[in-house]
C-alpha cells in the first residue's frame, strides 16, 4: 500500500519553554511512529506557544533535520489554542495531540486511531479506567485529578472516565464541525471537548495507558484547576449543546 492510499495522521505536539525535553521526545515518538504505525501516513507538528526560550530554534532544527516533522509558532500561549490552529488547518483524515513529556506510553496510540477507523469519533487515553496504569502520581495531583472527572460526572451525566490526560485523537468530521464551538484555548479545551461532544451524541473511546508522571511538568497545578472550574461553569449555565446537535449521518 503507498502513503497516499494510507489514512493521513497530524500529531501536535504543543510546546511551551520545553528546550529541555524537545529534541530526545520528538526522536522518540518519531522512531516509534515508523516503526509500528506503518499502516498510516503520519506527519508530526511541533506547536511552540509563544515560547521564551529556546524552544522555536530547536523545532526549527529538528523540521530541518526530518521530512515528516514541520513546526508553527503562535504568538499567544494555550495549549488548547496550539491544538485548535493546527487541527483546523491541515486536512489529513485523523488528528490528533500528546504532550511532549510522552507520559503516556506510545504503545497506546495505535489503537486510538483503530478506534476511529472503526467508527468512533473521538479517541483518548484514559488513566482512570479498567486496565490503565498509573506510576509516580503524588497523592495531592491524584485527589484533584479524581475529584475532578466525579464533579464533571456529578454535575453534566457524561461517562468519560478522564478528561485530562493529554493524548487524544479525532476525526476529521470532529473538527470541522465540533472543534469552532470550543471556546477555550487553554488547559480546560480538553474537558470541553468531551463534555459538549458527549452531549451532542459523538462516540467516545477510551483506551486504558500505562502513564508516568513527569516531575519536571510546567502544569501549574492550581492555576490549572481554577481555570478548570471556571469552564465547568460556563459550560453548566450555558449549555451549548443544545443549541446544534452533532446529527450523525
Amino acid at each position: 500500500m503507498s502513503n497516499k492510499e494510507k489514512p493521513r495522521v497530524n500529531i501536535v505536539l504543543p510546546v511551551y519553554n520545553e528546550e529541555r525535553e524537545l529534541m530526545q521526545s520528538v526522536a522518540t515518538l518519531v522512531g516509534f511512529l515508523s516503526k509500528h504505525l506503518t499502516d498510516f501516513s503520519w506527519h508530526v507538528t511541533i506547536a511552540d506557544n509563544a515560547s521564551t526560550d529556546g524552544t522555536l530554534a530547536i523545532a526549527k532544527k529538528i523540521a530541518a533535520a526530518h521530512t515528516g516533522v514541520s513546526f508553527v509558532h503562535l504568538s499567544e500561549k494555550g495549549r488548547g489554542r496550539a491544538v485548535k490552529y493546527v487541527w483546523s488547518r491541515c486536512r489529513d483524515e485523523y488528528v490528533a495531540y500528546m504532550d511532549i513529556d510522552l507520559s503516556t506510553d506510545l504503545q497506546h496510540f495505535p489503537p486510538l486511531l483503530h478506534a476511529l477507523e472503526r467508527g468512533f469519533d473521538i479517541a483518548i487515553g484514559s488513566r482512570n479506567t479498567k486496565g490503565s496504569r498509573v506510576y509516580g502520581r503524588g497523592l495531592m495531583r491524584n485527589i484533584t485529578s479524581k475529584g475532578y472527572i466525579m464533579l464533571i460526572k456529578l454535575f453534566f451525566f457524561v461517562h468519560f472516565t478522564d478528561a485530562q490526560c493529554g493524548f487524544k485523537a479525532v476525526t476529521r468530521r470532529v473538527v470541522n464541525e465540533l472543534i469552532p464551538d470550543i471556546v477555550d484555548n487553554e488547559w480546560f479545551f480538553d474537558s470541553e471537548l468531551l463534555l459538549v461532544g458527549e452531549k451532542q451524541g459523538l462516540r467516545i473511546y477510551e483506551e486504558p495507558v500505562t502513564w508516568i508522571d513527569n516531575p519536571g511538568s510546567t502544569v501549574r497545578v492550581m492555576r490549572t484547576a481554577i481555570g478548570d472550574l471556571k469552564g465547568l461553569w460556563r459550560l453548566f449555565v450555558t449549555r451549548p449543546w443544545r443549541n446544534k446537535s452533532y446529527a450523525r449521518h
